[in-house]
């Protein structure tokens, strides 16, 4: 005990201490101010060359001369530039960058890179376009000729399996949802809505607004008329129908009307005119 408060009364251990401390923050001042930014450049920066629309070559050079490394990062066919120059380079230029900092470039290829058309027929035009950017084309004219399924691909400008060069236009033809052939329009008047729009679908119409009318003959839900009122229409037309309802509803004065197979909101309860083919419904109508 004795020892340990003859050290601790030691003036040798506090001069040995404090020549510790100050050693240590003269340590910290050199690395802070003289060695880490002669380590990095500190306060140093080159501004960036534009090398782009100019040769290799020249760009290399220029480089060199302002003390800047670079990599040829890809090689792209671009037809408004000739071989081997600079289309594109990271960093951009005008940017302040360290000494010796690597400069990546895009260069223009003599040869165009070639990849394989994809057969895109009976695709969708949304999925058709993905796989053109996918496989290096780019999306030309899109045509549209009447055909059953709406936005489907029908026939490409190149043929699938073709290999030609990225880049290419590849123009689609594209069906409009409707048919090139005549179909018979179903007899649905006196139907109920539900059965009527299975008529019409199997026919390969298509169900457009749905009107409800007061009506104090027919049952509700039934179909009163439809427009166009034709024998023939052309596959993928859309019919309008005009169903009934109570009659004691709303007044006859008033008007409505809703879309395809949307929920129809009356003073007394909702009706769905998909659900209306429910034996209970008919119940509580007539009720």
């Amino acid at each position: 005990m004795d020892l340990i408060w003859k050290i601790l009364k030691s003036k040798k251990l506090y001069y040995t201490t404090g020549s510790l401390i100050l050693f240590g923050v003269a340590v910290l001042l050199i690395l802070n101010f003289w060695v880490m930014p002669a380590y990095t450049n500190y306060n140093e920066g080159i501004t960036v060359p534009d090398v782009t629309k100019i040769s290799l070559q020249e760009a290399e050079e220029l480089l060199e001369s302002y003390g800047l490394r670079h990599e040829v990062l890809d090689r792209r066919a671009n037809s408004a530039y000739p071989a081997d120059y600079i289309i594109d380079q990271a960093p951009a230029p005008l940017q302040l960058v360290k000494p010796n900092r690597k400069i990546y470039l895009t260069v223009n290829t003599a040869v165009r890179p070639t990849s394989v058309v994809p057969n895109l027929e009976n695709m969708s035009l949304r999925n058709a376009q993905i796989q053109i950017e996918n496989y290096g084309f780019v999306v030309g004219t899109i045509s549209y000729e009447s055909s059953r399924f709406r936005n489907t691909v029908m026939r490409q400008s190149l043929a699938p399996g073709d290999t030609v060069a990225r880049g290419e236009v590849i123009n689609l033809t594209v069906s409009d949802g409707l048919g090139d052939r005549k179909v018979r329009v179903p007899d649905i008047v006196g139907d109920r809505l539900t059965d009527a729009q299975q008529k019409i679908r199997r026919a390969g119409l298509r169900v457009g607004e749905i009107r409800f009318e007061p009506s104090r003959e027919a049952t509700p839900n039934t179909i009163l008329s439809f427009s166009p009122d034709e024998e023939e229409l052309t596959e993928g037309e859309t019919l309008t129908l005009v169903v009934s309802e109570r009659f004691d509803v709303r007044e006859e004065t008033e008007a409505g009307a809703v879309g395809a197979d949307t929920t129809v909101t009356t003073p007394l309860e909702t009706v769905d005119p998909d659900t209306l083919d429910n034996d209970d419904n008919d119940d509580n109508q007539n009720n």
